[in-house]
């Protein structure tokens, strides 16, 4: 009994951190005023459990982010169209790399914290690499594409959260222009192929 009460208490205080992390996300100014400590004190629980529970910020980020990507992953994995793995290639693309930029904008500073704690690259991150060999793998599906290593990197570029985050808060684009000008990006670079006369092993 008390090892079954130990599990039920790990739990509910997972659920008040990442519910504590992730108010505290909503309404910072910068991903840096969310420290373990902040994190703790909103949750009510003391840092020793806090770091027992996610080794370290990093690990904090990484579960946040998780959680709050479990719905886009569903729908990539076993969704309908637009995401779902029965979309055409050519419509599966664009609509991925949209999902991607709505959830960054919609978790702008979370998205920022995190790619942030790659280890110095954000390309290092288990997040980026998950999506790199998704938009692979679907690249790989269109006739015609010699390139769909550097393609995938390419058109992930576009939504770093870096980036994001200078053109909603630096250049105040509007969040439907901001998908509008991916989706012309996103069918331009489609559109292109490998330049006449080479291939993938030149």
């Amino acid at each position: 009994m008390p090892e079954r009460r130990s599990r039920k208490d790990a739990a509910r205080n997972r659920k008040a951190v990442l519910e504590a992390a992730d108010a505290l996300f909503a309404r910072c100014e910068s991903p840096e005023d969310v420290t373990m400590a902040a994190v703790a004190a909103a949750a009510g629980v003391g840092k020793g459990t806090l770091f027992r529970a996610f080794g370290d910020r990093a690990g904090l980020l990484r579960a946040l982010y998780e959680a709050r990507l479990e719905p886009i992953r569903e729908a990539v994995e076993t969704g309908p169209p637009p995401l779902g793995p029965t979309t055409p290639p050519r419509d599966r693309v664009p609509a991925l790399l949209d999902a991607v930029l709505c959830f960054k904008l919609d978790n702008r500073r979370l998205a920022l914290a995190l790619e942030e704690t790659g280890s110095s690259s954000p390309y290092r991150a288990e997040h980026y690499e998950r999506w790199h060999s998704l938009l692979r793998a679907v690249l790989e599906q269109i006739p015609g594409r010699t390139d769909s290593d550097f393609t995938a990197h390419a058109l992930l570029a576009a939504t770093r959260a870096d980036l994001v985050e200078h053109l909603t808060g630096e250049e105040h684009v509007p969040r439907e222009r901001m998908r509008a000008q991916l989706a012309d990006f996103v069918t331009g670079v489609l559109a292109s192929g490998p330049p006449q006369g080479r291939t993938a092993e030149e």
